[in-house]
């Protein structure tokens, strides 16, 4: 089955709601993921830390610059993800209308090609797996 990633992004305002109620969601989230793992669709999910905190890395012409983050406007910062295993778009629409969020959040829904999709480069780069089994993390 293809995999879908459901990226949630939200705004200035809609992560100052999140927060005011941020047990309740998170709550609400575990529920939601229990739920994809009950439906057999869930691959991972995960949240991101304060866009203040980090930093970006901009290629330009000349060496690579570093300013801390975030990136871009803040007006839709992307705050982290769900990845599922589901039959099709729709059905990930679908999943994506149940994730637990407050008014002015987005889900964007995108594809998730398979290997057999991607342009093979003759062993230039080691697949993910590859990487797994030779790394010494777990």
């Amino acid at each position: 089955m293809p995999q879908y990633m459901l990226i949630m992004r939200g705004t200035d305002e809609s992560n100052a709601a999140m927060m005011a109620d941020v047990d309740e969601l998170m709550a609400a989230t575990r529920r939601f993921i229990e739920d994809t793992a009950k439906a057999g669709v869930y691959v991972a999910a995960e949240g991101l830390d304060d866009p203040g905190q980090g930093v970006v890395v901009h290629f330009g012409d000349e060496a690579p610059v570093v300013t801390d983050g975030p990136y871009g406007e803040t007006r839709e910062l992307f705050g982290g993800f769900f990845l599922l295993d589901v039959a099709s778009k729709q059905e990930a629409v679908e999943w994506a209308k149940r994730v637990p969020a407050v008014p002015g959040s987005k889900i964007e829904i995108r594809r998730v090609p398979g290997e057999d999709e991607v342009p093979h480069d003759n062993g230039t780069f080691a697949t993910e797996g590859t990487l797994r089994e030779s790394s010494d993390r777990t």
